[in-house]
């Protein structure tokens, strides 16, 4: 079955149906369109999202150390991926379907309309030849009347008594004459009849059924056009699953992994001091004569810290360059700290050196582009800050290395010498930079009595006797640690319940 044998009739039937299929060519390009400006905006969305809960600065790359902070930054990673398969998805829908369907939109609509350009022709055609033989027929129909009518006036002529020998034959002549034109436009509308028919069984056997014909493969090519770009917007999605899959199968492996074990030893790795805990209190028998404290607040027991960290912003205690005022794992930290931050600042230097190197070269080569002797002061300043920042690092690894040597030892120090107050005072000497950070000469603020014995063995403190007058250097900011001076001169941290103060 096809168009052209079944359809021959249904011109206009033919028309409205190809015309409906153009259309829903056009409706799937636009819906299409409209999927993909869906997955890029999808897309740009998911990426902000990734952006606005991505972590950003030291105390988030701190946290990250944990396996439950970076689980998530992994996560926002697969989901950035998942937004990149996302813009594929939309842009392979744009180039694979929307590109190539318009593209072929315009042709087989110019094809359409070639085919119906050339049924209106044929039919054309065919139009005139009909009337033509209308025509045709017409003069027939009019001189057979006429050279009956002159064959009858002849003979009435010729029966006529009166009418003369050259009348008659006048008459006859004239019959005979409109006779001869009759048979000539009966010849003529005989031939342009045949030639109509053959043209018309031409027209309804041969040519519109071979136009329609070529109309149906069109149509045919356009469904099996559009059914492919059907399967292509599966396709197109189906390509990209396996990735998409990968980055889900990658945030339910991130949520795996996290060791929330691992993660609280690493938070105890962080936050540990070092210090020791208060040792037992001695019986104080006061049967034995001594005297009772005369603040209610001497009987009571040395205050357990809830926070063993006595360097806060709020302290103001003579600060060590090397970190030596700190407890063991504290420094450890602060030193490592230290170090990462150097290496990145000379990390930074070192490409600028390299760049301005490349740019002197350039110059060099094309003195066009600039004077190469207008970067040597800038040479110069780079080379001295990558001097400099290469003893610093060389100096806190060796603090480091000390420290992580000296680790057993590290709760035992001599009570003699304090040495947060000799480093402090070879780095003033050192290095000038940090004047405002340490004060020179400090005035103490008050005196104060030991009313216990005290062992200062945590890093930081001093031990102290009991009855010992003492200077207070910094009173207690609510962590139940007081600064004191002794009169030997050695300083640092003892319980602010050890002492009564001196109005």
């Amino acid at each position: 079955m096809d168009w052209g044998t079944d359809l021959w009739d249904q011109y206009d039937v033919i028309d409205k149906h190809t015309q409906s299929g153009l259309d829903l060519v056009e409706r799937y390009i636009k819906f299409v369109k409209e999927r993909s400006e869906i997955e890029q905006s999808y897309a740009k969305q998911l990426r902000n999202l990734t952006k606005k809960y991505a972590k950003r600065g030291s105390k988030e790359e701190q946290d990250c150390k944990f396996s439950n902070h970076a689980s998530f930054q992994e996560i926002l990673n697969e989901l950035n991926d998942y937004a990149g398969q996302r813009e594929i998805i939309a842009d392979n829908m744009m180039t694979s379907i929307c590109v190539e369907l318009t593209k072929y939109l315009q042709d087989i609509k110019q094809e359409r309309k070639t085919h119906l350009s050339e049924v209106k022709k044929a039919q054309q055609n065919l139009e005139s030849s009909s009337k033509h033989l209308e025509s045709t027929k017409k003069r027939f129909a009019k001189e057979w009347a006429e050279a009956e009518k002159a064959t009858q006036q002849a003979e009435k002529t010729e029966n006529d008594l009166n009418a003369t020998k050259l009348d008659v034959e006048k008459a006859k002549q004239h019959a005979q004459t409109r006779g001869h034109t009759a048979e000539e436009c009966k010849s003529d509308y005989a031939a342009v009849l045949q030639k109509y028919n053959k043209e018309q069984n031409n027209f309804y056997y041969s040519e519109i059924p071979q136009i329609f014909n070529k109309l149906q493969d069109m149509d045919e090519q356009r469904i099996r056009k559009l059914a492919e770009g059907y399967i292509t917007f599966s396709d197109i999605e189906k390509k990209v699953l396996p990735i998409i899959t990968k980055c889900l199968e990658g945030i339910s492996a991130v949520g795996a992994k996290i060791d929330e074990k691992q993660d609280s030893i690493l938070f105890i790795e962080q936050h540990k001091s070092g210090f020791e805990r208060p040792g037992d209190l001695e019986f104080e028998d006061y049967t034995q004569g001594i005297k009772p404290a005369s603040s209610d607040t001497s009987l009571n027991p040395p205050k357990v810290r809830g926070k063993l960290w006595l360097f806060t912003k709020k302290h103001k205690p003579p600060a060590a360059e090397d970190f030596s005022h700190l407890p063991p794992e504290q420094r450890k930290k602060r030193l490592q700290a230290k170090i990462d931050d150097i290496v990145k600042e000379l990390q930074k230097e070192q490409d600028q050196s390299d760049a301005l190197e490349k740019m002197k070269g350039v110059y060099e080569q094309n003195s066009q582009l600039g004077d190469p002797s207008s970067l040597e002061p800038q040479i110069s300043e780079t080379a001295q800050k990558i001097g400099r920042l290469r003893g610093e690092l060389a100096k806190y690894e060796s603090w480091l290395s000390e420290a992580v040597g000296g680790e057993e030892s590290s709760n035992t120090i001599n009570n003699n010498t304090h040495p947060s107050v000799v480093t402090a005072d070879e780095s003033l000497n050192l290095y000038t930079e940090f004047d405002d950070d340490f004060d020179t000469v400090e005035t103490p603020i008050g005196q104060c009595t030991a009313l216990y014995t005290f062992e200062g063995n945590s890093e930081g403190t001093i031990s102290i006797t009991e009855g010992e007058l003492l200077s207070v250097m910094e009173e207690d900011k609510g962590d139940g640690w007081t600064r004191v001076l002794r009169a030997s001169g050695e300083e640092g941290y003892i319980p602010s319940s050890y002492v009564q103060f001196t109005p």
